[in-house]
Protein backbone atom coordinates (compact mmCIF):
# COMPACT_ATOMS: atom_id res chain seq x y z
CA UNK A 1 0.00 0.00 0.00
CA UNK A 2 2.75 2.72 0.73
CA UNK A 3 4.34 1.97 -2.67
CA UNK A 4 0.82 2.51 -4.30
CA UNK A 5 0.95 5.94 -2.39
CA UNK A 6 4.00 6.66 -2.97
CA UNK A 7 3.58 6.36 -6.84
CA UNK A 8 0.64 8.30 -6.79
CA UNK A 9 1.91 11.55 -5.20
CA UNK A 10 5.19 11.29 -7.61
CA UNK A 11 2.67 10.71 -10.71
CA UNK A 12 0.61 13.94 -8.84
CA UNK A 13 3.99 15.71 -8.60
CA UNK A 14 4.71 15.37 -12.48
CA UNK A 15 1.01 16.11 -13.73
CA UNK A 16 1.23 19.27 -11.32
CA UNK A 17 4.19 20.47 -13.03
CA UNK A 18 3.31 20.08 -16.35
CA UNK A 19 0.08 21.98 -15.66
CA UNK A 20 2.20 24.93 -13.77
CA UNK A 21 4.53 24.80 -16.85
CA UNK A 22 2.28 24.76 -19.43
CA UNK A 23 0.07 27.41 -17.69
CA UNK A 24 2.98 29.88 -17.78
CA UNK A 25 3.38 29.35 -21.23
CA UNK A 26 0.11 30.14 -22.11
CA UNK A 27 0.13 33.47 -20.18
CA UNK A 28 3.27 34.57 -21.80
CA UNK A 29 1.52 33.98 -25.73
CA UNK A 30 -1.60 35.84 -24.38
CA UNK A 31 0.46 38.84 -23.25
CA UNK A 32 2.60 38.49 -26.56
CA UNK A 33 -0.39 38.23 -28.86
CA UNK A 34 -2.53 41.27 -26.93
CA UNK A 35 0.92 43.53 -27.43
CA UNK A 36 1.98 42.16 -30.97
CA UNK A 37 -2.08 43.22 -31.71
CA UNK A 38 -1.51 46.28 -30.00
CA UNK A 39 1.65 47.41 -31.74
CA UNK A 40 0.00 46.14 -35.39
CA UNK A 41 -3.15 48.71 -34.83
CA UNK A 42 -0.62 51.71 -33.64
CA UNK A 43 1.72 50.86 -36.38
CA UNK A 44 4.55 50.68 -34.11
CA UNK A 45 7.63 48.29 -34.47
CA UNK A 46 6.50 44.35 -34.36
CA UNK A 47 6.94 43.09 -31.20
CA UNK A 48 9.35 40.34 -30.64
CA UNK A 49 8.10 36.90 -29.26
CA UNK A 50 11.15 35.73 -28.06
CA UNK A 51 11.02 39.07 -26.02
CA UNK A 52 7.97 37.21 -24.10
CA UNK A 53 8.58 33.33 -24.69
CA UNK A 54 12.19 33.12 -22.80
CA UNK A 55 11.66 34.62 -19.75
CA UNK A 56 8.22 32.81 -19.47
CA UNK A 57 10.51 29.42 -20.02
CA UNK A 58 12.58 30.09 -17.32
CA UNK A 59 9.95 31.59 -14.49
CA UNK A 60 7.75 28.62 -15.89
CA UNK A 61 10.84 25.78 -14.97
CA UNK A 62 11.14 27.39 -11.29
CA UNK A 63 7.47 27.94 -10.11
CA UNK A 64 6.42 24.30 -11.82
CA UNK A 65 9.73 22.71 -10.04
CA UNK A 66 9.15 24.58 -6.88
CA UNK A 67 5.22 23.47 -7.21
CA UNK A 68 6.49 19.56 -7.41
CA UNK A 69 9.21 19.78 -5.25
CA UNK A 70 6.60 20.96 -2.56
CA UNK A 71 4.00 18.27 -3.35
CA UNK A 72 6.72 15.61 -3.48
CA UNK A 73 8.16 17.04 0.38
CA UNK A 74 4.77 17.06 1.98
CA UNK A 75 3.47 13.50 0.08
CA UNK A 76 6.33 11.54 1.30
CA UNK A 77 6.97 13.31 4.56
CA UNK A 78 3.49 12.70 5.12
CA UNK A 79 3.50 9.00 3.76
CA UNK A 80 6.77 8.15 6.10
CA UNK A 81 4.51 9.69 8.96
CA UNK A 82 1.54 7.83 8.41
CA UNK A 83 3.77 4.37 7.47
CA UNK A 84 5.63 4.25 10.68
CA UNK A 85 2.27 5.11 12.40
CA UNK A 86 1.05 1.67 11.18
CA UNK A 87 4.32 -0.22 12.85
Amino acid sequence: MVRLARALWIVWAVLLWNVVFDHAIVVAGRAYLHTARDAFDRGLPYARMDDFMRPAVTHGLWIASASAALVLVVGLTTLGFAAAGER
